[in-house]
């Protein structure tokens, strides 16, 4: 028998032999309510709901959905920022979260960016397919496990749009993007692909794409006075001049490393890792830039030496110079201001690509910034994306993915959406088997109905004996 089918058996077995035991439960006196509530997270998270004050979520969206917005905007992309970051704190999330990511799924493997109908079924040909959410949504799906086909088939739909120079644009058979192209490369390593086997006609991998936006000595344009080595563009302009985007430059730098956006957190004995600026090699076009045999040296005599790696290290270096000179953070300014703003987003995921570089003294510079001045950042409040954002950046260094500077970020997450099924233990530790739930597991609470059923079912059986005795 199946899993599936065994645990039908037995859900059906408990509710025929509950629905036996009613009338004995229903004659009994009722007991007094008895709430237990541990010590450990789950029990803070339930105190502070009391008192959050958060605003409730609208009758109207789904139960299962993180946050209060309209989800035909950013739903997927949200949604697989929390499922990313109950994770990588041990939580198990709840089943209708994940099945609401999962129901977003086109017929052709793909997820949008945006459905003005989320509650239906996807059409591939009346909504735009976006890579980039397809590419986190495999990311989410692959780490709460149980929904491979899901994650096949959206794999199988990014590799079919794949762009001739390796990478992806964010619509299928747009001009590639280091952006879209880094997310992709963490899909693919979250499905267990390979990246560099990944490759498109004409034999290009998704790291000869990646390495060809980042700005190396021969770059067109480049600064050398103002640091520009090692830092990626987003595009080449329309003159084909490389121009830095410290977004890019992050994403870029994690995923010259073959990593997604969930990192492991370094072993507790790890020392940090120096950055190392770009040298730029001899000749007039910087050089050729070798390969380490895992990776991509860009093909046009303008890539870094030592391959994907070191451009990896090279992106890390301007991401920390950059950050470091900026008082740990990056800044920007939004459309219609004047002055430069924190940009809070961009740092969390600098901090995600310098720690799994090793360059932790720079990764925890600009995660203390945060923490200090997370008060500021009114997204960091109740949206659910920006949240999980800072939750990963946290475990990514090796701290509390739940905690940052004294605020219960995972309490922050579970008052968006629906509690996890289960909470990380005290210790933070929660082993694989609690970790991934494909649903074909048999719950220990169905065993529990079964039994009490039966037990009651036994006790219909006694007192009817006895009643037939006194006959």
């Amino acid at each position: 028998m199946s899993p599936r089918r065994r645990r039908a058996t037995v859900l059906a077995a408990a509710t025929v032999l509950c629905a036996t035991a009613a009338p004995v439960a229903s004659a009994a006196p009722s007991a007094p309510h008895v709430t237990s509530r541990g010590t450990g997270v789950a029990a803070h998270a339930d105190v502070a709901a009391r008192g959050a004050g958060v605003a409730e979520k609208p009758s109207e969206l789904p139960d299962g959905l993180y946050g209060t917005a309209d989800p035909k905007y950013d739903g997927v992309w949200r949604q697989s920022m929390a499922l990313l970051a109950l994770d990588g704190a041990g939580a198990v999330p709840a089943k209708k979260a994940v099945d609401w990511l999962a129901e977003q799924q086109c017929a052709d493997g793909s997820f949008t960016a945006y459905r003005a109908d989320t509650t239906g079924k996807c059409d591939p040909d009346a909504t735009p397919s976006d890579t980039n959410a397809t590419a986190l949504a495999v990311q989410a799906l692959a780490a709460v496990g149980g929904r491979s086909d899901a994650v096949r088939e959206a794999v199988e739909w990014l590799i079919s749009v794949q762009n001739k120079d390796g990478g992806w644009g964010s619509a299928p058979h747009a001009p590639s993007d280091a952006n879209s192209t880094s997310l992709a490369i963490g899909a693919l390593h979250a499905a267990g692909e390979d990246p560099q086997k990944t490759t498109a006609e004409g034999g290009k991998s998704p790291y000869d794409a990646l390495l060809s936006f980042q700005l190396t000595c021969g770059s067109k344009g480049i600064e050398e006075a103002r640091g520009e080595q090692g830092a990626f563009a987003y595009q080449p302009d329309k003159k084909g001049k490389l121009v830095p985007n410290a977004d890019a430059t992050a994403a870029a730098s994690l995923a010259a490393l073959g990593k997604g956006a969930l990192t492991e957190p370094p072993a507790k004995d790890a020392e940090n890792k120096p950055v190392t600026p770009l040298k730029c090699a001899t000749g007039a076009d910087g050089g050729n830039g070798g390969n380490d045999g895992d990776g991509a040296d860009g093909g046009d005599g303008k890539g870094v030496p030592g391959g994907r790696k070191a451009a990896a290290g090279a992106g890390a270096a301007y991401l920390a110079a950059t950050l470091e000179k900026n008082g740990d953070h990056f800044s920007t300014v939004m459309p219609g201001a004047s002055k430069k703003q924190p940009d809070y987003g961009n740092t969390a995921d600098a901090v995600v690509a310098l720690a799994a570089g090793g360059h932790l003294k720079a990764a925890k510079s600009s995660l203390n910034w945060l923490a200090k001045n997370l008060d500021k950042w009114d997204k960091a409040k109740n949206d659910p994306a920006a949240i999980s954002s800072l939750m990963i950046a946290s475990r990514a260094t090796g701290g509390d993915p739940g905690e940052l500077g004294g605020t219960d970020l995972l309490s922050r997450l579970n008052h968006t959406g629906p509690k996890p099924a289960k909470m990380p233990a005290a210790d933070g530790d929660s082993s694989s088997s609690e970790k991934k739930d494909d649903g074909t597991t048999i719950p220990v609470w169905a065993f529990i109905l079964v039994g009490l059923a039966i037990g009651a079912g036994f006790g219909i059986l006694l007192s009817g004996r006895r009643k037939r005795q006194q006959l």
